[in-house]
């Protein structure tokens, strides 16, 4: 005979997000498509990210079939007219933010862009997020060498992404507040600059 249970079903906790503050994923070190996973995730629960040192995210495999893939997607466009799109994005924390949005219902669903709004990804760390704490992912951590990783900053530089010596010039005019959406530390820049690119 069977058993019914009399007891009621004791209702789910639902986690409390606060959203007066985002999360800040540090990239440094982490496996891009693993961090893109957990952030999405994130995003779908309601949470406002950010995501810092996107050129220090980390891209596993060769690197030369990593760029190879990468310039053979450049190369799809409109057969009537370049601008008609797609576009792709060539700087590291653009490359990052258009991983994430594949991951997320992004076409199908208002929601999807309604979580991607709520993205924000940059190259170093700016001062709006600079106090605040920063956490990274356990399981998408490289388990090699980092020297076995290709940088997002070292792609970007070979698929023609915006030259750094033009984003130092973006940074000053963000200082004097024409653009909003350009966040690039000082600290990375000055450290750019004593980077030799071939």
């Amino acid at each position: 005979m069977a058993k019914w249970n009399n007891r009621k079903s004791q209702p789910e906790q639902q986690q409390v997000i606060d959203l007066s503050k985002p999360i800040v994923v540090d990239g440094t070190n982490l496996i891009a498509g693993r961090l893109a996973s957990n952030v999405a995730k994130l995003l779908r629960k309601g949470n406002r990210i950010s995501v810092v040192n996107c050129d220090k995210i980390m891209m596993s495999g060769k690197k030369a079939s990593i760029i190879g893939e990468y310039e053979e997607f450049l190369k799809i466009n409109s057969i009537i007219n370049y601008k008609h799109g797609p576009k792709h994005p060539r700087r590291p924390d653009r490359v990052i933010a258009r991983m994430i949005r594949g991951m997320l219902p992004f076409e199908d669903k208002p929601s999807g862009k309604t979580d991607f709004a709520r993205l924000r990804t940059y190259i170093g760390v700016p001062k709006e997020v600079k106090g605040l704490e920063k956490i990274q992912f356990e399981k998408a951590k490289i388990t090699k060498d980092s020297s076995r990783y290709t940088t997002m900053a070292e792609i970007s530089r070979y698929i023609g992404g915006t030259n750094f010596w033009f984003l130092k010039q973006k940074f000053t005019m963000h200082q004097e507040k024409h653009l909003v959406h350009t966040y690039t530390s000082q600290k990375v820049l000055e450290k750019l600059e004593s980077t030799t690119f071939h």
